[in-house]
């Protein structure tokens, strides 16, 4: 049952959550306004921490059009740096997830903040489409930093709150890309430009050198306050005894040889790939298609970064909910009716006549976006937990595998077309869960959870584990 003592072997005597001593004192509750360690400490820097690798890696995104003008771009062309932002994070959600299952995310986490924020400080230096493109490759790999945010999270709290844990961390993280809009295209821009007479130029030239201090300064600190896992640092863990030597490529192999993996992998291509995509569409869609200008189109795209504030955290508190009502089940259907539901409004925002229909199409479109991101990642902690690590970041490669694709659709093909086949591939996608199949775990539409999980859901649901048992006979 869940107690707040600390087992043996921890730093700690007592922890401020309640935790379960058989999933080595992962917390079994969210205490939202707590910042205790170790659990709620490494809560709040995780999402803080990926936010901010969210601010940076699309700090120039609203300036695009500025940065057209100046370096005199096609659209092509700024087509290709974007695809370059999110192509270089997928070698880099691959390598950190088995890091994070070696090391821990804390390290690394900061590491590559610090490490991307340089590149960032150094945006305006471009001279040419090559220059560009090389910066933002470099500041792409502060994408990678989603591996950690939702690796630290699923190490200090039990599965069966990780949906809820994993989707608010992740969201509040993504918010970064709305904030980004509104701060960088709306905000310091504008005041950047008064500072130089109305220069745009050096405006969008120097403003990038704020979020890349900010987030070099945090990324130090944080490594500072925080821990590992609930009982401590993995260095202190590894030389104590408590934790074994984990060899980073056995794990890889082990989460890249499962095929839900790989189904998670195209699903979250569809949802945090579509996110990604947007954060790089949206402004140049309301400038281009409306003819906003430069400060209202980030604005106004700013919208769909913003329903990160609750809209992810609600997939994955659905999945939840649904997974203590029906097991697994539970959280497939959730998946497939996010996806289902995000398909079709992107094919609606497609087709919207005007500005203001096309910005109320957006907010929904954007909530079941973010809410699918949330429902995918209350999956994942599940499929194989030894190597959560690994999966984490195979499965959110995807994301910016289906960013990759669905950019280059944006850059061949007018923006209307390509919204309809983006919203086709996630209806096509949202069907792929019913072949998933987890060991232990009822199927969609067959199977039951067996003993040891229904066991497993009911110490943290605090639910009389003979009573479920009762309910999984009589369906059987």
């Amino acid at each position: 049952m869940p107690t707040n003592k600390a087992s043996a072997g921890s730093k700690w005597d007592e922890y401020h959550c309640k935790v379960d001593p058989s999933q080595d004192d992962k917390a079994t509750e969210i205490k939202m306004c707590s910042v205790a360690r170790p659990h709620m400490r490494a809560f709040h820097c995780s999402w803080l921490s990926f936010f901010l690798a969210f601010f940076i890696w699309f700090s120039v995104a609203p300036l695009l059009p500025e940065v057209k003008k100046t370096l005199s771009l096609s659209k092509q062309d700024l087509w290709t740096s974007n695809i370059v932002a999110v192509f270089g994070t997928i070698f880099c959600r691959f390598l950190f997830g088995p890091l994070c299952d070696k090391f821990g995310a804390r390290l690394l986490m900061g590491s590559v903040l610090m490490a991307a924020s340089i590149p960032t400080a150094l945006t305006g230096v471009a001279r040419n489409l090559t220059d560009l493109v090389l910066l933002r490759l470099f500041i792409g790999i502060a994408g990678g930093t989603f591996v950690m945010c939702q690796y630290w999270t699923s190490r200090m709290f039990v599965k069966e709150v990780a949906g809820t844990a994993n989707s608010i961390v992740g969201g509040w993280g993504n918010l970064g890309g709305g904030v980004t809009q509104l701060v960088m295209g709306s905000l310091l821009f504008p005041l950047f430009k008064i500072f130089y007479s109305g220069d745009a130029e050096k405006a969008w030239r120097t403003v990038c050198v704020v979020p890349a201090v900010v987030s070099f300064t945090w990324g130090f600190f944080m490594m500072k306050v925080s821990d590992d896992a609930p009982k401590g640092n993995y260095a202190d863990l590894k030389k104590s005894g408590e934790m074994p030597e984990v060899s980073a490529g056995a794990s890889f192999r082990s989460g890249a040889l499962n095929i839900n993996t790989w189904i998670l992998f195209i699903q979250y291509a569809c949802c945090f790939g579509v996110e990604l995509t947007m954060n790089n569409a949206a402004a140049l869609y309301f400038h281009g298609r409306f003819g906003a200008s430069t400060e209202t189109a980030a604005a106004i795209a700013s919208i769909f970064g913003w329903m990160n504030l609750f809209a992810r955290g609600l997939g994955g508190f659905a999945s939840d909910k649904l997974f203590a009502k029906m097991g697994m089940k539970g959280r497939f259907w959730c998946q497939t009716i996010c996806l289902a539901a995000e398909g079709i409004l992107v094919i609606v925002f497609a087709n919207a006549p005007n500005l203001g229909s096309s910005i109320a199409v957006m907010v929904f479109f954007s909530i079941f976006v973010q809410a699918a991101e949330g429902s995918t990642y209350g999956i994942v902690p599940y499929v194989n937990p030894p190597v959560t690590g690994s999966i984490a970041g195979i499965v959110g490669a995807g994301g910016n595998v289906g960013a990759v694709c669905f950019g280059i659709g944006f850059r061949q093909l007018d923006a209307k077309m390509a919204l309809q086949v983006m919203g086709i591939v996630i209806l096509i996608s949202s069907v792929m869960t019913a072949v998933i199949f987890i060991q232990g775990h009822a199927g969609m539409f067959c199977g039951t959870d067996s003993e040891d999980a229904i066991k497993a859901r009911n110490i943290t649901l605090s639910v009389p584990a003979e009573d479920e048992e009762d309910k999984a006979d009589a369906n059987a």
